[in-house]
């Protein structure tokens, strides 16, 4: 069986930071053994399995408008562009769904790779009784559940402890044993600037970080049915289960994510105009280390945390009092404006030497009003390259 390009690529390991090498790009690499991807491996038995629960007849028909079916024997197997024309225009809303279920944007492209894989290994067995769409989901959210057996959740400092209200405290050192909750890009999620608007709300930081707080299952149900409104039965047939335990679970998750305090989804955030306003001022106060500009974006209840660094600090005496005594300095930040997580954002890069700055890593903002709620400061430069961005820049 022929491999299309994409699935191909999905195949090569992720190379982490290293230049990519011409002589083995996806294009012109060759398809891995399955001995190279252990657990990909589906055996005939196995995929038919899987194809035949995920089969069931329960598509929706809100779903199904304009999604074409695809039922295929084995006989009959789409060629690499029928494949690809079917599958590819998923794959910005997959990724997003197991970014809610692993907080890790590199976790989640992984676990999409694998998800084209699988569907492409058994693709001549799925009869197309219910959507594409829903099939997919079946395969991402059973290899996110299986992904997630025996990991600890990836919390931000917020969810670990209480915060400090006075800048002058002790600063705990970076833990980089903790697995952290990441932040990810806007163009990697939505497909065009109206999915943007239309899923943001889904995929806020707040949002993500409160479903880390539910165990793997619970997390599961209430993305598939509050996020992405599949029906109860749906959510069933993809998980192997009734629909009295999808309904179950998610009372459960609904009332552990109330448990935990509120999830701002609803803010009452500037328009675009304004959000751009906002984050313009805030580089041009932070780059130049305005004390009284920088001061003035900030709400009172401002809140900052800076994951691998434990510590983090609520009000603004103390988010402000941190920032001029110990963080900001003329000359010493070049910030690039971004988006992540359906918020305004910015690239830090500090000073290295001359004119030479190194990436630090993602600041993401939450704005309420027209000012600055929430700093969350991802010191960690290897998602700089993440979102697109050089590692070394110049001024």
């Amino acid at each position: 069986m022929k491999i299309p390009a994409p699935l191909r690529a999905a195949a090569m390991p992720r190379n982490s930071g290293s230049p990519i090498d011409p002589a083995t790009s996806p294009d012109t690499a060759p398809f891995p053994s399955s001995a190279a991807f252990p657990g990909l491996a589906v055996s005939s038995d196995t995929a038919q399995s899987s194809i035949a629960a995920a089969s069931s007849d329960v598509g929706s028909a809100a779903e199904d408008a304009g999604t074409p079916e695809l039922g295929v024997s084995a006989a009959a197997v789409p060629s690499e562009r029928e494949f690809s024309a079917l599958t590819e225009r998923f794959r910005p809303e997959l990724l997003a769904h197991c970014y809610r279920m692993l907080g890790s944007v590199q976790d989640a492209e992984d676990l999409v790779q694998e998800t084209y894989l699988r569907a492409w290994r058994g693709i001549g067995g799925f009869e197309g009784r219910s959507s594409l769409r829903n099939w997919l989901y079946k395969i991402a959210t059973m290899a996110c559940l299986t992904a997630l057996e025996g990991r600890a959740r990836r919390p931000l400092p917020s969810g670990l402890g209480a915060p400090e209200d006075d800048h002058r405290v002790a600063v705990a050192a970076r833990e980089t044993s903790v697995p952290w909750l990441q932040p990810a890009p806007d163009s990697l999620l939505f497909g065009d600037p109206a999915a943007i608007v239309a899923g943001r709300n889904g995929i806020r930081l707040a949002f993500i970080a409160a479903l880390q707080l539910l165990p793997a299952r619970q997390r599961a149900v209430l993305t598939l049915r509050d996020v992405l409104a599949f029906r109860s039965a749906e959510v069933a047939t993809m998980l192997d289960t009734t629909t009295i335990a999808v309904d179950s679970a998610l009372r459960r998750a609904r009332a552990r994510l109330t448990e935990s305090g509120p999830v701002q989804e609803d803010l009452a955030e500037p328009d675009e105009s304004g959000q751009r306003r906002l984050l313009d001022d805030y580089v041009d106060a932070f780059t130049r280390a305005d004390h009284a500009a920088l001061l003035a974006l900030l709400r009172a209840d401002v809140e900052m945390e800076m994951p691998p660094i434990p510590t983090w600090f609520t009000g603004r005496a103390a988010v402000h009092g941190f920032l001029m005594s110990r963080v900001v300095r003329p000359r010493l930040w070049l910030l690039r404006p971004t988006r992540a997580n359906g918020q305004p954002a910015v690239v830090a890069y500090k000073h290295l030497d001359g004119d030479r700055y190194g990436a630090y890593g993602i600041q993401v903002l939450t704005l309420i009003g027209g000012r600055i709620a929430r700093i969350t400061s991802f010191n960690d430069p290897s998602l700089v390259a993440a979102f697109g961005f050089e590692i070394t820049i110049e001024s």
